[in-house]
């Protein structure tokens, strides 16, 4: 059975809240201010079981222009509106209010119901049904019925529930949604019980026992119980008017505007990018940077309105804008808003959000704008695509694209799955379910080559680039995930070659150039001569009578040839006579198990400013360990 939740609108004293009550037997009003003063202020709940067996949640909203944030909230997640007009006053301003409300947050059913019959004859009646229907014209409620009723005498009721019967029926069923969410409009204490926290279940559905988030707070807590219609249930589904009752959940954490919702599934947010739809019956046009009032499910925030294509907004215009709110909201996208004036207050405007978790944008950027309005109407493959373009090297996670999509979890993976296949989009961390765009990766591998290019014209005598070197360079790449997949892949299409700790161009190759080739022989001359007492090198350049970075460039060269060794900061030695001195300290270490550091000198006949550099050398070579004062052979 569909879940649905019929919600009252109209101005104040039109019997909005005797209309409930005569159709269900609930007073709504329960605070007994609004008893003493027979008005409205805060949202009433009731319930109806229809002839045919479908189950109706009610909300009854306040009717006074003062409290309109308190309507807005109870308007969030109706299915029917039930538009009260009285039929001894008419259309009011209110009323008109309260039906751009409705139609802002996209409630596209609803019944006219047009009260206090009893109050006026019959031709009067007639001239406000008339003045009705030019009214509705042009609005979601323009074939909707219209309704005569006597809250007092009982006539017409049985009439509007029949109505609201067959609206029912004719109910689409709402889309089928993974994300639990609960916006709260009501918290207290109950004895016995604990913290209960009421509101309309928007999307998914809650169980008892399962683990829920509060946003903003974070806080965690375990539902303990449900009440749906005052009946105690297992779960909730969306469309029910739904009371949830927690363990450890203090009733001063909680405020109305919170957002209930699965732990870590929601993201808060202090920027917008929206649809906003400024009214045709604003008197002027509203400006960039204008302070506005932003309502969204039960939440009420103050904000800033930055119009990013224009400086200014006509009455009746349209335009994509980021809104800059001063406390952070936790939404997804499509959620519909309503947003008025600062002062003095009044509903200016709504429309829906199109990315919940926007980055900071600069206006007049056609780009960004071009994007955002793509945003409004492009199918969810063109979506998932451009979040994931736009969110670069540091790619986008899965979680993140849900509530920027708005997409079921199972439709929004089989797209992904799609645009993998297509190698559109990459997945670049398993784990963590992050993935970039094609465009993204293609553009590393470019700066990759790039970068390894300048690197080799500048350092053309090593064969290659420090893998950490190259990573640092290369702006806004966080972690190094997406840098291996990347050399990984430029290694299997032979782009580029990886040794070691080193990475180059497939192209590169290194080459000596005339009296570089002259630099080489002379630095292995020199240590091919010196065998275990070589300069060091501050030393060898001014024995070869070379600059020393030309001198050093060389030297880099004939380690990575292999035929230098470089056994501390400064000192280098010819290959071969290391070779030749760690066969003879393994040939004496085999025969006569330790050696002593004298030992060591007395072997190889050096001076102490080699003797230790080169017995520490054995031992990070894991040829020799030191065990107290001796060196035995390491077991290899």
């Amino acid at each position: 059975m569909k879940q649905i939740i019929l919600g009252t609108a109209g101005h104040i004293d039109h019997g909005k809240t005797s209309l409930i009550k005569a159709i269900t037997g609930i007073n709504t009003d329960r605070l007994k201010e609004e008893k003493l003063r027979g008005i409205t202020i805060e949202l009433g709940f009731a319930h109806l079981e229809l002839p045919s067996g479908q189950h109706l949640g009610i909300v009854d909203v306040p009717g006074h222009e003062k409290f309109v944030k308190n309507m807005v909230a109870g308007a969030t997640g109706i299915d029917i509106v039930a538009m009260v007009i009285a039929a001894d006053e008419g259309v009011m301003p209110q009323t008109r209010e309260h039906m751009e409300i409705c139609t802002l947050l996209g409630v596209k059913h609803g019944v006219v119901v047009l009260t206090k019959t009893d109050l006026v004859d019959e031709e009067w009646l007639e001239l406000v049904i008339e003045d009705i229907r030019d009214f509705v014209r042009g609005t979601f409620l323009e074939k909707a019925p219209i309704v005569t009723v006597s809250s007092v005498t009982g006539d017409g009721i049985p009439e509007f529930i029949k109505t609201l019967d067959e609206l029912s029926a004719r109910l689409p069923s709402r889309p089928v949604s993974s994300l639990f969410r609960l916006p709260v409009d009501r918290v207290f204490t109950m004895k016995g019980f604990g913290t209960v926290i009421t509101g309309t279940l928007v999307s998914g559905e809650v169980k008892v026992g399962d683990m829920v988030m509060l946003y903003p707070s974070g806080i965690t807590s375990k539902v303990r119980g449900i009440q749906v219609h005052n009946q105690s249930v297992n779960n909730a589904e969306a469309g029910m008017r739904t009371a949830v009752n927690f363990q450890g959940l203090e009733k001063a954490s909680v405020n109305r505007g919170d957002v209930l919702s699965n732990p870590s599934a929601l993201k808060l947010s202090y920027m917008l990018d929206v649809c906003f739809n400024y009214l045709n019956s604003n008197k002027k046009p509203v400006k960039n940077r204008a302070q506005i009032r932003f309502h969204t499910g039960t939440s009420e925030v103050l904000g800033i309105l930055i119009l990013l294509d224009k400086d200014e907004l006509l009455p009746g215009e349209a335009a994509v804008a980021q809104l800059r709110i001063d406390s952070p909201l936790a939404l997804i996208k499509d959620d519909r808003f309503v947003i008025r004036s600062y002062s003095p207050i009044r509903t200016i405007g709504g429309g829906h959000i199109l990315n919940p978790i926007p980055q900071k944008h600069k206006r007049f950027k056609s780009e960004i704008i071009k994007g955002l309005k793509g945003l409004m109407d492009q199918s969810p493959e063109s979506i998932i695509s451009y979040h994931v373009d736009e969110s670069g090297y540091q790619g986008v996670v899965f979680s993140d694209l849900k509530i920027m999509t708005g997409l079921h979890e199972k439709q929004l993976q089989n797209i992904i799955q799609d645009l993998m296949s297509k190698r559109t989009v990459i997945l670049t961390d398993r784990e963590n379910r992050i993935y970039i765009h094609k465009n993204s990766s293609d553009r590393l591998k470019k700066e990759t080559s790039i970068y390894l290019d300048s690197y080799h014209r500048g350092n053309p005598l090593k064969t290659g680039m420090p893998k950490e070197e190259l990573r640092s360079k290369i702006p806004g790449l966080q972690g190094s995930k997406l840098f291996n997949l990347t050399l990984n892949q430029m290694i299997k299409d032979k782009e580029i070659v990886s040794q070691e700790n080193t990475v180059r161009l497939t192209s590169h190759t290194v080459s000596l150039g005339v009296d570089q080739a002259d630099i080489r022989e002379r630095i292995l001359d020199v240590y091919c001569k010196n065998g275990l007492t070589p300069p060091y090198f501050k030393e060898l350049s001014k024995t070869i009578n070379v600059e020393s970075s030309r001198a050093k460039d060389v030297l880099m060269f004939l380690m990575d040839e292999g035929l230098i060794v470089k056994v501390k900061e400064d000192l280098y030695f010819h290959a071969k006579a290391v070779e030749d001195l760690q066969q003879r300290l393994v040939d004496y270490l085999v025969s006569h198990k330790e050696m002593s550091t004298p030992q060591f000198k007395e072997m190889t006949g050096v001076s102490r400013k080699y003797l230790i550099p080169l017995i520490e050398y054995f031992d990070a070579q894991n040829v020799t360990i030191r065990i107290g004062d001796i060196r035995k052979l390491r077991n290899r």
